[in-house]
């Protein structure tokens, strides 16, 4: 196979941009024929060589070629008229926004004697505004003749949110738990907006004070359950600050409930299918699955004798259980988990 070389003529320094120019076409056509050599190699081995990709074209090429082109003189003129850009159907886009403020111009020259005034011409235009706003709330304080001080109460929506207002709050919230926006950026974005708050402060309004949303999330599990005749369950692990930890989903078409615990197993599973409660049930169900999961009999007949027994906690269960003299992990674990089965049952 005959490589052909461009040779490099000789120039004169001062034709800096002609030789470059040879240059970048003379490495051009060695990669060529670098590549066309490969090929060769790759060929008498048995090997395929580099494919040769056609670029992409919007249309396919006999797609467009079998439409004549039409010109201008072919298109009458009220088809012209409808000819309109793909995907702008018309609709009134505006029509039902709320308008905020309202602009009336009247037109530059000077208005004529006798002119008819025939309304207007609409021209829509929307905008976001993000400014900060700080509120001072300057609390009067009177002396009674007795002596005795008066002053002035803030709001209750104030007192309880403290000097952040629930706008600020709201806002928050929503980029750092739907976003996904880290805190070092919502800090950096605070500071740009004039929003004096501190790093820490910043922390404790996203994860502390939050019992309500806990409670509303427990109650999502409560009423799903209630009203499912099936659930689905699943996890995912990940690490966080060098520790293993497990997101356990819960829920159906209905509902959908998310928990992260440093485990995954049934036990865990159950605690979580549980919700609120913390109570440990020997029921007539987790006796007879203790019974069906070959717990021994000289651990499965001193539970049977506490039946409908309720402990309140964990630790007053296991506490019970060494008092039966079943220490044994396996034993331990199998009655752990039926007894879990039975406060999921309640």
């Amino acid at each position: 196979m005959g490589i052909k070389m461009t040779k490099l003529p000789e120039l004169s320094s001062e034709d800096l941009s002609h030789r470059e120019t040879l240059l970048w076409q003379l490495l051009r056509e060695r990669e060529e024929c670098i590549q066309e050599l490969k090929d060769e190699i790759a060929r008498l081995k048995g090997e395929k060589g580099k494919p040769k990709i056609k670029p992409s074209r919007l249309e396919p090429e006999k797609k467009r070629s079998a439409q004549p082109e039409e010109t201008q003189e072919d298109v009458p003129v009220d088809s012209q008229a409808k000819k309109k850009r793909p995907g702008s159907a018309k609709r009134k886009k505006t029509a039902s926004l709320p308008i905020h403020q309202t602009t009336i111009i009247q037109p530059t020259a000077e208005i004529p004697p006798g002119s008819e005034f025939k309304g207007y011409k609409d021209y829509t235009v929307q905008e976001l505004i993000i400014t900060a706003q700080n509120t001072r709330y300057r609390l009067a304080i009177w002396k009674t003749p007795t002596g005795e001080y008066l002053k002035g109460k803030l709001p209750e929506e104030v007192r309880s949110l403290g000097h952040f207002g629930v706008m600020l709050r709201s806002y928050l919230l929503y980029q750092y738990h739907h976003c996904h926006v880290t805190q070092p950026k919502l800090l950096e974005q605070m500071r740009e907006w004039q929003i004096d708050i501190s790093a820490g402060q910043l922390n404790r309004l996203l994860v502390e004070d939050k019992e309500a949303y806990h409670g509303e999330k427990q109650d999502i599990l409560r009423v799903g359950l209630m009203v499912s005749s099936y659930i689905n369950t699943d996890d995912t692990s990940a690490r966080h600050q060098g520790v293993n930890s497990y997101c356990t989903h819960i829920g159906n078409e209905w509902f959908a409930w998310f928990e992260t615990t440093d485990c995954k197993n049934r036990i865990n599973f159950l605690e979580l299918l549980r919700g609120q409660s913390t109570d440990y049930i020997l029921s007539s169900e987790a006796l007879t699955y203790m019974a069906e999961h070959k717990l021994p009999q000289s651990s499965w007949l001193p539970l049977s004798l506490s039946l409908d027994r309720i402990f309140k906690d964990k630790e007053e269960w296991l506490s019970y259980l060494q008092e039966l003299g079943i220490e044994k992990n396996s034993h331990v674990k199998t009655a752990t988990l039926w007894s879990l089965v039975g406060s999921c049952y309640r």
